[in-house]
């Protein structure tokens, strides 16, 4: 049980630092080429996406890999919208923010299923 808390937590860790990663190189580019900022909503949830899928890559091992990547996913989509909202300074729940949760989910429950199926070397 603990070794799931701790690479559930993990999991979290490096999907949350490896989305702030990537929206601030991302933001660079939008003010170096003056991007649209129609654009930045689509591609940070791009980003979030594949952060969460990249931490349960990373860091889910062992059983349960479904169940481990949906909980350490939906944490993932918390931390960073309450980080991003205090970056921000502004905090508006909606409903895009549940279709956030479960995007967030399946996300990371695919990454799990994937991840405790790949042959690792020991």
């Amino acid at each position: 049980m603990r070794e799931n808390v701790f690479q559930v937590l993990k999991a979290t860790l490096a999907a949350v630092i490896f989305c702030l990663a990537c929206v601030l190189i991302f933001s660079l580019i939008i003010q170096m080429f003056s991007l649209p900022t129609d654009a930045v909503k689509p591609v940070n949830q791009v980003l979030k996406t594949l952060s969460i899928a990249a931490g349960g890559v990373l860091f889910i091992r062992g059983g349960r890999g479904l169940i481990k990547g949906a909980v350490y996913g939906v944490i993932a989509v918390l931390v960073t919208y309450v980080l991003f909202s205090v970056i921000a300074s502004s905090f508006a729940v909606t409903w895009l923010f549940a279709l956030e949760i479960l995007l967030g989910a399946a996300s990371g429950a695919i990454s799990g299923i994937i991840s405790v199926n790949i042959k690792r070397r020991s």
